[in-house]
């Protein structure tokens, strides 16, 4: 996910050589720490109001379903997973499919509690592994999230394209059951998106996400649920 750039001082954690052969970078500044992919960053502790505001507003939407089946696409910093965790039944399960290895080692790691420890949830299953594998199973969930990359313009992974583009949106929509939703941030808006989404079988929302701190990014979160 998209955050504000840092200054080239912060103590780097470690790094991480990703199949594609870009470089994926922990780093640590006063409190925080953030994830970046060849000096572009994707996410930090500083600025994880949007990524909240995804895993609330899905699990707000799921209410009056007695066992909800979620699968999150991307665990990231573990914030999107929290704040699902946070209103989501005691009866729900989540499976949350992440490409890196590594991230899912800092989730598990010291870092996991800045969010709260997630992974150690009873309710969650991670998979190491693409999401669009995990779609393309087709088991069914009653919500899908992708909190990948930046978003369907802004990619910091080429392969990561395919998730976006016609034929993945509707593989998405054949893994989720009758009138699932699938949700979608992003950091940039993208009217050809909202079309696609619409031309294979969904009914399409798009919020605004709230900043954290005044003055902030704003981002986007697609809702798309299924006709």
């Amino acid at each position: 996910m998209w955050d504000t750039p840092r200054v080239n001082d912060d103590e780097v954690l470690e790094r991480v050589t990703l199949p594609d052969g870009k470089v994926m970078v922990l780093t640590r500044w006063d409190k925080h720490i953030a994830i970046s992919v060849d000096g572009r960053s994707l996410m930090s502790s500083h600025e994880h109001g949007s990524e909240d505001e995804l895993g609330r507003v899905v699990a707000d939407r799921l209410i009056g379903i007695a066992a909800p089946r979620v699968l999150i696409g991307g665990l990231g910093l573990g914030y999107t997973l929290r704040a699902a965790l946070d209103r989501l039944p005691a009866t729900a399960k989540v499976v949350v499919a992440e490409l890196v290895p590594a991230v899912v080692r800092w989730n598990k790691g010291v870092h996991g509690k800045l969010a709260g420890k997630p992974l150690a949830d009873p309710r969650v299953r991670v998979i190491v592994d693409d999401v669009g594998r995990v779609i393309a199973k087709r088991a069914k969930y009653d919500a899908i999230l992708l909190d990948v990359d930046n978003g369907p313009d802004a990619l910091t992974h080429d392969d990561n394209a395919r998730l976006y583009k016609r034929a993945g949106l509707t593989r998405a929509r054949s893994a989720l059951r009758a009138g699932g939703l699938l949700a979608v941030w992003s950091a940039f808006p993208s009217r050809t998106f909202t079309i696609w989404l619409k031309e294979v079988g969904f009914t399409v929302e798009q919020l605004r996400a709230t900043p954290t701190t005044p003055g902030g990014p704003r981002y986007y979160i697609w809702l798309a649920r299924k006709r």
